[in-house]
């Protein structure tokens, strides 16, 4: 397995397990990543803005994940809770992995290459937010030993799960 920088070849593959998660949402009444949100031109910016991230398995790529590091306007204010703490931290959007591939583990294999990543830049905090109703994606934080910190407001003011993991 190799985690790296996604590159503009990469952006059709993000793309389709982006979709298939979508699918996913949207077969589960989850009320996530649903009307053309996140898109192609999502994953272009985020390569463009070298926040992009792919998980390879024999050099294929099976998982993604942008991780942002220079704040998230989101997260300014959380309620029915608190950050735990206020250090510069990075924050992890679009985390997938390709449905041919779940349940081995790779979601973690993302989130402790992204802990890596930070710990390299010292940065000791990592938030991540998620829907109410995306029950995997809670039990993946959970399970890599983020905190539930309260609730955050996306633009379109839907309600999200807030987390934060100090490494």
């Amino acid at each position: 397995m190799e985690f790296k920088k996604a590159v503009e070849s990469d952006a059709n593959s993000i793309m389709g397990i982006i979709s298939q998660a979508q699918g996913y949402f949207k077969e589960h009444g989850i009320d996530q990543w649903q009307n053309n949100y996140p898109n192609f031109d999502t994953v272009k910016n985020d390569i463009n803005n070298k926040n992009a991230y792919v998980l390879l398995k024999d050099s294929i790529v099976v998982g993604t994940a942008a991780i942002i590091f220079d704040g998230e306007k989101n997260y300014k204010s959380i309620y029915n809770g608190k950050w735990i703490s206020n250090d510069k931290y990075a924050a992890i959007h679009r985390i997938a992995v390709d449905t041919d591939n779940k349940g081995l583990g790779l979601g973690s294999i993302i989130l402790k290459n992204a802990e890596e990543i930070c710990s390299n830049m010292d940065i000791h905090s990592i938030r991540v937010d998620t829907h109410k109703e995306n029950i995997p994606m809670q039990k993946l934080l959970y399970k890599n030993r983020f905190k539930y910190c309260g609730i955050i407001y996306i633009e379109d003011s839907s309600e999200r799960m807030a987390f934060e993991k100090v490494l």
